[in-house]
């Protein structure tokens, strides 16, 4: 891997630490003028983008440019898709993989970016869509003949947060009679609660795990594997896999089918390989979710362009890099105006956190500035009533991303007082944008709003498939810019696993079947005691 510079050691970053020091006022009148609300937003495929609700001017902008520039910003996301070796860190020992989440969005293309990874991700596809084909026609179907409407997915992590957050944003997009479960938690009552909702003889049951020896997946699957044995269903009919060529997870005399996931797609960018496509395929059907990652090629493409006011992804990470590094707010609350993106904050929690919660940089050393922010959020309007207060009137600044949508996507609404539910909902949010940029006025202390908090919007047309793998996409290139704007990697997660291997630790302490208790914690928390 090439070195590349932190944004801390170009000429922009000196420029932007005088510019923070006194950044455009959102209180100001300025900031809702007709020539700011035109200039700082901008118009891509899929999305509107307005950033007129940031603390920026033309000055911050230009440098913002220039720090993408001196940090190769755009030539390392270029790297990462040709099949540079971007996963690691010099001078020790780590994972040491290319990076190539965006080889299965490059199929539309007449001359992928790496032919190899992409080779791959045909072959997978074509695999997908002969399945879905023969489940369709009924040639895989259960052993007295039905065919399958229910699939329960159980991974976790990567393997479940994206799958899930996507699921749930495209429900109403579904094949007749067709329904997906999700299995994430070790918890066993989790587990329990879904599988009381499904008719056993009619699912299939995919089992996600890159490696095939992920401990909380496959407890589940024993779970899982128990009640069709209680039920007198014989589980190798019903189950297939999405793991890792070779693992203990591609075997035929267990699995009806076994689709592979590679070492160059990390969970958490997994989403559009096999680990959600297997899934939304069997849900949405196969054209559907090739429009899922037709979505997303569009964003790969306009990560290529330099200029950041052609860019989205890259100007989006720019302006997060301004918020947290530059003017100092630790957390970032993205708020979906749309109830079907429930579960994407959650999915964007892990993919920012578990890339760029890091400390080391590249070259092996400990970073003297802050990296990643703290991800969090939920679906406005109920929002409103939760945590808006904090972001209106607390003592911590939390930045804001907005994403909202101009139609209802189940195109189901009804008119009370002259508009529509989706009017209103648009209202409120683009209403607290402008409330959290300008504040308000007021004698009384108690209802004096100070402003100066800053966001961005979003605004689609409406969320379809397509639209979903272009905001997904959006997300995960900015992520990646951001990475390596602060030179860490963004695509290992050691994090994850010391907090493993200590319970399994634990676990040996621990006899069968026994129940948690006092006496039972109190002796597995001696085994760390030290004297």
């Amino acid at each position: 891997m090439k070195q590349r510079p932190a944004y801390t050691s170009t000429a922009a970053h000196q420029k932007l630490l005088q510019l923070s020091q006194q950044p455009f006022s959102l209180a100001s009148e300025a900031t809702l003028s007709s020539k700011r609300l035109q200039n700082y937003h901008f118009c891509s495929k899929h999305f509107d983008f307005h950033y007129w609700s940031q603390r920026i001017d033309d000055d911050v902008l230009e440098c913002l440019q220039e720090l993408a520039e001196e940090c190769q910003l755009v030539d390392q996301f270029k790297a990462m898709k040709s099949g540079e070796v971007m996963n690691a860190i010099a001078g020790v020992e780590s994972e040491n993989r290319q990076v190539l989440h965006t080889a299965y969005r490059d199929i539309f293309s007449d001359n992928p970016w790496c032919q190899q990874a992409t080779g791959l991700a045909q072959a997978e596809l074509a695999k997908l869509k002969e399945f879905l084909t023969q489940v369709d026609s009924g040639a895989i179907c259960n052993q007295q003949g039905e065919s399958f409407t229910t699939m329960i997915h159980v991974g976790i992590g990567g393997s479940d947060l994206g799958p899930r957050s996507v699921y749930e944003a495209l429900k109403c997009f579904g094949l007749p009679d067709r329904r997906v479960v999700f299995i994430a938690n070790v918890d066993p009552d989790d587990a329990a609660a879904m599988l009381d909702q499904v008719d056993l003889s009619r699912s299939l049951v995919n089992i996600v795990s890159k490696s095939g020896t992920t401990l909380e997946t496959l407890t589940n699957e024993i779970l899982v594997r128990e009640k069709f044995d209680q039920a007198g269903l014989d589980y190798r009919h019903h189950f297939i896999a999405v793991t890792g060529e070779g693992s203990p997870l591609d075997n035929p005399e267990k699995y009806v089918r076994s689709f592979y996931i590679y070492d160059h797609i990390g969970g958490r960018y997994s989403t559009t390989s096999m680990v959600g496509l297997v899934m939304l395929g069997f849900y949405l059907g196969y054209n559907k979710a090739v429009e899922f990652l037709r979505g997303a090629a569009v964003v790969d493409r306009e990560a290529e362009e330099q200029d950041i006011r052609q860019n989205q992804a890259l100007l989006l990470a720019l302006l997060g890099i301004w918020n947290h590094s530059y003017l100092g707010m630790a957390s970032l609350a993205i708020l979906p105006y749309s109830q079907a993106l429930h579960r994407f904050p959650a999915h964007l929690q892990q993919c920012d956190m578990e890339s760029n919660g890091k400390s080391l940089n590249r070259e092996g050393g400990m970073v003297d500035y802050q990296t990643g922010p703290v991800v969090w959020g939920e679906p406005g309007t109920n929002g409103q009533h939760a945590f808006y207060q904090l972001l209106h009137q607390g003592t911590e600044i939390v930045s804001s991303e907005f994403i909202g949508f101009r139609e209802a996507q189940r195109q189901k609404d009804v008119i009370v007082q002259g508009t529509t539910s989706q009017q209103k909902l648009v209202a409120n949010m683009l209403a607290q944008a402008v409330a959290l940029a300008c504040g308000q006025k007021s004698a009384n202390p108690n209802r004096l709003f100070q402003g100066n908090r800053p966001s961005s919007i979003l605004m689609g047309k409406r969320l379809t498939p397509e639209v979903m793998g272009a905001l997904l996409a959006l997300y995960e290139a900015k992520i990646v810019f951001q990475g390596f704007a602060w030179n860490i990697n963004s695509f290992d997660q050691e994090g994850v696993q010391l907090g493993k291997s200590l319970a399994t630790r634990l676990l040996v302490e621990m006899g069968p079947g026994q129940d948690g208790d006092e006496t039972t914690e109190r002796r597995l928390l001696k085994a760390f005691a030290i004297g």
